[in-house]
């Protein structure tokens, strides 16, 4: 089963284009969409799970209509949005509980039966009689997962779930999300790379509401493999070589910035080739679609 989207646009009352034209094939599995803060995810994840209406477009879960059956969409629907909000006074185990009522669960053997399993595969059975205000970052999100996965969806769609997550909380909660991508088609939307590096067979990079590449992350690596050069300079000589050449990162070293350059070429002796990562792809692509804005009609 899988989502189509086709040519879904969408502008704000203010006059912000949120979304421009995407058209997205997504698979069973763990899919990525990448962007900077700002570049219409948020926009994108909110239109597919039912929360806002595009300008133009359509959006078809396997044979459901997501823009015309909302309350069947929502059926088999799990939703971790990126401000995720919990009572705090509350346990986790008696506010999934009721959440599980919510959402239809009415039978209390049932019920109890899915929660105690829920709490279990998200690890948070031995914290389940604690208040979610003493929860960390990584439990609370646990703990959205938990409420997502309540009506055993088919799809399954977070926002930006690691970002302020220590590295051992984003571990256990990328197993967890990487375990649900077998038989699921999830969503997992972010501006790290990292996370879609670790988990994702299928990909998009987006930014100013337009997609800017679509396919698998070793085909995008295979674009640019042999393309990226990098070298250490001063700060003093990085606004030269970012106006000579395609600098797509520069990051400081031991106080000395590291440029990364794109060139089908080696620019002369002073570069070393470098093997290009996902996150060359991502800066890359993003510094492209800027550049672009950038030209005046």
């Amino acid at each position: 089963m899988n989502l189509i989207i086709k040519n879904l646009s969408k502008t704000y009352a203010n006059g912000v284009q949120a979304l421009n034209d995407v058209s997205l094939d997504i698979p069973t599995g763990m899919f990525g969409l990448l962007g900077p803060n700002g570049a219409g995810k948020s926009s994108l994840m909110r239109t597919i799970a039912t929360l806002q209406e595009p300008d133009t477009g359509s959006i078809m879960l396997g044979d459901l209509d997501v823009l015309r059956e909302k309350d069947e969409v929502r059926k088999i629907l799990g939703y971790l949005p990126q401000e995720f909000g919990v009572y705090p006074k509350i346990s986790a185990e008696v506010l999934l509980d009721h959440l599980a009522v919510l959402k239809g669960v009415t039978n209390s053997k049932e019920r109890k039966e899915l929660v105690e399993t829920l709490l279990h595969k998200t690890n948070l059975w031995q914290s389940r009689k604690k208040n979610l205000g003493g929860y960390s970052g990584g439990m609370k999100q646990r703990f959205g997962i938990a409420q997502a996965l309540l009506s055993n969806p088919r799809l399954i769609i977070v926002d930006e779930p690691t970002a302020g997550l220590d590295p051992a909380e984003r571990n256990r909660f990328l197993n967890l999300l990487s375990e649900l991508g077998e038989n699921t088609v999830v969503i997992l939307s972010t501006h790290i790379v990292d996370d879609v590096k670790e988990l994702c067979t299928s990909m998009a990079i987006i930014n100013q509401g337009t997609v800017l590449y679509k396919g698998s992350p070793s085909n995008a690596l295979n674009e640019i493999k042999g393309k990226v050069w990098k070298k250490k300079v001063e700060k003093a000589e990085l606004s030269q070589y970012q106006s000579e050449y395609t600098v797509i990162s520069d990051r400081l070293i031991a106080g000395k910035p590291e440029i990364h350059v794109l060139a089908d070429t080696c620019p002369d002796a002073s570069f070393e080739g470098v093997e290009a990562d996902l996150e060359d792809v991502y800066f890359s692509h993003i510094l492209a679609s800027t550049s672009k804005e950038e030209v005046p009609a």
